[in-house]
């Protein structure tokens, strides 16, 4: 990819910049399967559109259509790509001899990078956690378990978006560009990973409930519950099982809801073989 070099006078203000901020929140509202997110990008990017072009003019409207091209990324971080979008539109608004392919071409190598990282570290580490912390408030009654979750996931989303924002249109492409190459988003990406990794582990610790305690081997005094063998083992090794067995169902594309209806039969059943056997 050629260097794209951004203008270093700015039309876009902080007013602009935050109606693309408010904008990007309605990301997935039109999500669809042929181009995905493409509604949405185009609903947030349209101020920037507005703002450097002539109305009316050929330039404005391929960048209206530009605007419509596929579009996959973690919300939070699409605004991180907007404003290197938005600085590289208004270069292209400004210079006739910028190529605006250049402008797709950043789009589409930038996106898939940045949906990893992302995913990684929002819906597969900051989510987590804090669903993590809830479900104890949760498990207690308390209403905190939710409001908790709502801060604990949004208030970082938010200041993720705004400051992407306001780093990718100060920075342009070059930055992302350079950690792309550089490989440093695979790193960001395997750290992030591991920390998610390390607190899902922690909640099958704490939250999956497992009790095999009347299952017993031996017999007489030498009878001895079939979990301590498990634990020597590795603690709460049958949690493990369960939620290795229910991820891989889940990676089956068995619907949620027939997962969690046999989920409750099988413990039904269990209940009540274990009464029997009491």
């Amino acid at each position: 990819m050629s260097e794209i070099k951004i203008a270093p006078e700015r039309k876009l203000t902080d007013r602009d910049l935050r109606r693309v901020f408010w904008r990007s929140c309605m990301l997935d509202s039109s999500w669809n399967y042929e181009r995905q997110q493409n509604i949405g990008y185009s609903f947030g990017i349209v101020p920037v559109i507005e703002k450097v072009y002539e109305p009316g003019s050929e330039k404005q409207k391929r960048a209206y259509a530009r605007s419509l091209d596929f579009m996959a990324i973690t919300p939070q971080l699409s605004t991180l790509l907007m404003g290197i979008d938005a600085a590289m539109e208004e270069e292209n608004a400004a210079n006739d001899e910028f190529d605006d392919s250049a402008i797709t071409a950043v789009k589409t190598s930038l996106m898939g990078p940045l949906a990893g990282i992302g995913d990684s570290l929002i819906a597969g580490t900051l989510r987590v956690i804090g669903t993590g912390i809830a479900i104890g408030f949760a498990q207690q009654g308390s209403p905190l378990g939710a409001i908790l979750l709502l801060l604990i996931f949004n208030i970082p989303g938010l200041l993720i978006r705004w400051f992407g924002l306001k780093f990718g249109y100060q920075y342009g492409s070059t930055f992302i560009t350079d950690a792309a190459k550089g490989g440093l988003m695979e790193k960001v990406t395997f750290a992030v990973s591991v920390v998610g990794l390390a607190a899902i582990g922690g909640m099958v610790a704490s939250y999956v409930s497992l009790d095999l305690s009347m299952i017993t081997v031996g017999s007489g005094d030498f009878a001895q519950p079939i979990s301590d063998y498990f634990d020597m083992i590795m603690p709460c090794l049958p949690q493990l099982i369960v939620f290795g067995f229910m991820y891989w169902i889940m990676g089956k594309k068995f619907k949620t809801t027939w997962v969690l209806v046999g989920t409750i039969v099988v413990c039904i059943a269990a209940c009540w073989i274990g009464s029997m056997m009491a």
